[in-house]
């Protein structure tokens, strides 16, 4: 059965982290041809986004972290850009979910406005999708002695 109209199907996908396989999703249309942007492309852009700003830690929670740690010590795995974030792309719009870390001593709520502006002025600008929403949520706080723990001696011998 051939549908002659767009209205009546869901032209939303969910990416989860890590999803290498995301369907791309349409941007621009004319007669010359189409654009189309994946949705790893919009989890990659907000990903970076994030970290550019000062007193952002990292992105993941626990369990993301930790496989990502895992992932890191695994020849050839390289790192994934897109942990913590998760993307839902339309064909003109974009929501995104962010899990963040953020250092001790950081104005988390600033620290948020910042993230939130950064990620919606890059998306909307290399991708041309309006972002209509960017929902973070700061998962833990990153304490400065704790890179101090890798250093420390055993107490066993």
């Amino acid at each position: 059965m051939a549908q002659t109209s767009g209205a009546g199907k869901s032209d939303e996908s969910k990416a989860i982290s890590g999803s290498s396989s995301a369907p791309a999703r349409l941007a621009d249309e004319n007669s010359d041809g189409k654009t189309t942007i994946s949705s790893t492309v919009v989890q990659k852009i907000a990903g970076m986004a994030t970290r550019e700003i000062s007193g952002v830690h990292s992105l993941g929670g626990g369990v993301s972290r930790a496989f990502g740690a895992l992932r890191e010590r695994i020849p050839g795995a390289g790192t994934v850009s897109t942990s913590g974030v998760a993307v839902e792309v339309g064909e003109k719009q974009a929501a995104i979910d962010l899990d963040v870390v953020v250092e001790y001593g950081a104005g988390i709520v600033e620290l948020a406005r910042a993230v939130r502006r950064n990620v919606i002025t890059a998306v909307e600008r290399m991708t041309g999708l309006e972002v209509i929403e960017v929902n973070i949520a700061v998962n833990d706080i990153h304490l400065p002695d704790e890179d101090e723990d890798t250093t420390a001696q055993s107490r066993v011998e």
